[in-house]
């Protein structure tokens, strides 16, 4: 209701430092206003169902100073809301009932529902929708109509007697305040122009794979300067020759003699636009003959070949020995968008970055070296536009949208200053394809084939923490991956403001070529599943986000001299750093309840890596100010969360996940930050506290108001923060 206020009623506000605002040009009241609002009021009530309310107003006069100010109150009684009593489809053309009969599932007109003029409207959509898609091209919105009967028959019934039929009155109108119910009729209006009623089917298709963004598509469809291909009853028309046919054909979802179809035109020329070699598709239909439609395709080419550069940042601090992080990387990317004239998608990555540590000169830092960790990698992916594959015969392929075939190859380098080299070769098969249902769209990829070669350097550093900890050395085995793996990505968009996205990911390994005696032994066997939620519910100036994530690794196979461990550490979880568990350096969380990492002394090497994961997020995002256009916010949020691993240690129990354990066992972190949105990027700068760390002793964990530190003493007599302050680009989440 407040929304339905009158603009001359409303006392506008204007914010100011930050938390306070005041009353800019307040109007002054008139009476008339708020007869008006009444208005606006019961216009917005009608339109969900409500014709009986009463409205009740009061003023009440206060005086501020030399201001007199005046307080409006509205007392809405809505009443009861109509509720629908019955449902009937009078359309007069025997086509046009056959097929809304056939299609009556899917009304949203229930009887004994409520009725709103939303939910007729809804129906009407609906209605047209299909008349459509069953190629009633020329039928729109304005040939149908909703007829509602809120009249009762007993009023209809003649009687001489006055008092009786006042007494008749009296009782109806008793029990339509009561119970309210009407009918509602879906009709047809008179129709004049006969090709309304025509249902049309597909004629010739034309395709301008070279438009320009300048060019008159009338004036394209009378060049007769084109170059033309046939295909049937599809034609192709170029000068430059630089498309062939086949992604065309791939992704158009409608052909010559099938009745026409809205949605499947549509689908079209939204899945052609997102190939990418297009920038821009459009459409136009020209009627040939008395039922037949021609379709023309105008496709603009995007720019063929481009060259990125971009650069990343993170700093990340957090305990005093290992947790004083810099990282920057550098990404150079060249992308192809028009491989051999296929629109096939060619992408080649370089990217190199390095691991900075910045307690260099403290005497508390175990760690000399300015370079803690340097990587390299680079990379070459192809997007074909369809799914190359033995199943083309398949219909349920062709309902697919966005259909790609990955083809990727990797190769990287890290070096873990004093601790490991880990060079890899990563190569993968794969399919991607989308389906959108209403307003969520659901996105699968599928790799059947995905190997990863792997070679391990361990040097002195890992060598010395072997010894003390030889769990350690499970998480470091060398072999190779020969897997397959499915993920499911899900996004849904709201009117109302709330989104919502859900992953879900699994990968196996070693399943199938374990078998080979030859393989066995060299390569990883393990299954791996994780998930993830996400929502963010959007309020005027504020966000409300949430977080979860779960993540479970099995390894099931053996190595030479060991016996089944952890996954490799390459594919373990790890939670700490701008992104994950604000409280704790980069991989620092974890695992469980352990003090293994930090009770050994002289090591600088305390990245802990878990078969488990859990972490939950809660983040409230507001405005603070607009500065020269550049938007000013903050947040509160709270992590939770912790790593484990899921198989008995006896040298480190307290590192395996337990049921009796996990309340113990969860980390909490609260904290506020600072993000400047340039548009473009943001960058992020969050402070979190660990109100809750697990590997802290005494009282179970949880810090104390009484004794308050930012810092805790580990075992080994290390001094850790108890804060962290993270610099990041984007979201967290």
């Amino acid at each position: 209701m407040d929304n339905y206020w009158d603009d001359s009623v409303r006392a506008r506000k204007e914010q100011r430092f930050i938390f306070w605002y005041r009353i800019k040009t307040p109007p002054v009241f008139d009476t008339v206003n708020i007869n008006r609002s009444r208005n606006y009021m019961n216009a917005y009530l009608n339109s969900q169902g409500y014709y009986y309310a009463s409205f009740k107003d009061s003023i009440r006069y206060d005086s501020v100073e030399d201001q007199i100010r005046v307080h409006a109150l509205m007392t809405v009684s809505p009443g009861k809301n109509i509720t629908i009593d019955s449902i009937d489809y009078q359309l007069e053309d025997s086509s046009l009932q056959s097929i809304t009969q056939q299609r009556m599932k899917g009304t949203v007109l229930k009887k004994g529902g409520n009725y709103s003029k939303q939910i007729i409207n809804e129906e009407l959509d609906r209605l047209i929708k299909i008349y459509r898609n069953k190629g009633y091209y020329k039928f729109t919105k304005e040939d149908i109509f909703a007829e509602v009967d809120s009249s009762n028959i007993n009023l209809m019934s003649i009687t001489l007697d006055p008092f009786k039929q006042a007494e008749l009155i009296a009782a109806t109108t008793r029990k339509r305040l009561e119970n309210p119910k009407w009918d509602i009729f879906i009709k047809k209006r008179t129709t004049y122009d006969s090709s309304k009623l025509i249902q049309y089917s597909v004629g010739n298709i034309y395709y301008y794979p070279e438009t320009k963004l300048s060019d008159v598509t009338d004036s394209l469809m009378l060049d007769k300067s084109f170059t033309q291909e046939n295909y049937g009853n599809v034609w192709m028309r170029f000068k430059q020759d630089k498309f062939k046919y086949s992604p065309l054909k791939e992704h158009t979802f409608f052909a010559h003699g099938e009745v026409y179809n809205e949605e499947l035109y549509f689908k079209s020329l939204n899945t052609l636009g997102q190939v990418g070699a297009w920038q821009q598709v459009d459409g136009k239909i020209v009627q040939r003959a008395n039922d037949t439609l021609d379709f023309y395709f105008f496709l603009t080419p995007a720019l063929k070949q481009n060259f990125t550069v971009d650069l990343e940042g993170s700093r990340n601090t957090g305990d005093i020995g290992a947790g004083n992080l810099f990282g920057i990387s550098t990404n150079l990317s060249y992308r192809n968008r028009n491989v051999w004239k296929q629109a096939i998608q060619s992408i080649t990555n370089f990217r190199t970055g390095v691991e900075l540590n910045l307690n260099l000169g403290n005497s508390s830092s175990l760690n000399n070296q300015l370079v803690q960790t340097f990587n390299i990698s680079a990379g070459q992916t192809f997007a074909f536009p369809r799914l190359i594959q033995p199943f083309n015969r398949w219909k349920g392929l062709k309902t697919l949208d966005n259909k790609r075939t990955l083809l990727a190859i990797n190769a990287s380098y890290v070096d873990r200053k004093n601790y490991y080299k880990l060079h890899s070769i990563v190569g993968s098969w794969g399919y991607e394809w989308k389906k959108v249902y209403r307003k969520a769209e659901n996105t699968w990829l599928f790799k059947p084939i995905n190997v990863e070669l792997y070679s391990l350097d361990t040097l002195p550093g890992l060598d010395t923490l072997f010894m003390k900890n030889p769990f350690l050395r499970n998480s470091f085995n060398t072999g190779n991956i020969y897997s397959q793996s499915l993920s499911f990505v899900r996004t849904v968009n709201a009117p109302n403001g709330k989104n919502h996205f859900m992953r879900f990911g699994i990968e196996e390994t070693g399943l199938l070529f374990g078998a080979f005696k030859g393989l066995k032994d060299n390569i990883y066997r393990y299954i791996k599943i994780e998930a993830e939620y996400k929502q963010t519910k959007t309020y005027k100036k504020s966000v409300m986000a949430y977080r979860a994530f779960a993540g479970y690794g099995y390894n099931y196979g053996s190595y030479p001299g060991t016996i089944p461990s952890t996954l490799p550490f390459f594919k373990q979880f790890s939670l700490g750093g701008p992104n994950s568990m604000r409280a704790w350096g980069l991989r620092q969380l974890g695992l469980g309840s352990s003090n293994t990492y930090d009770s050994i002394s002289s090591s600088t090497f305390r990245d802990r890596y878990g078969d488990m994961a859990f972490e939950g997020n809660i983040e409230y995002r507001f405005n603070l100010a607009t500065i020269a256009g550049v938007k000013i916010g903050s947040a509160l949020f709270t992590d939770i969360g912790n790593i484990w691993n899921v198989k008995k240690n006896p040298t480190d129990p307290l590192s395996e996940f337990s049921i009796s354990n996990f309340g113990k066992d969860l980390a909490i972190g609260v904290g506020t930050g600072l993000r400047v949105d340039f548009t473009y990027f943001m960058i992020r700068l969050d402070f979190a506290y660990k109100v809750k760390d697990p590997v802290r002793m005494g009282n179970n964990g949880w810090m104390s108001f009484n004794k308050f530190n930012w810092t805790d003493i580990r075992p080994n007599g290390l001094e850790v923060s108890n804060f962290a302050l993270q610099l990041g680009i984007g979201l967290p989440f």
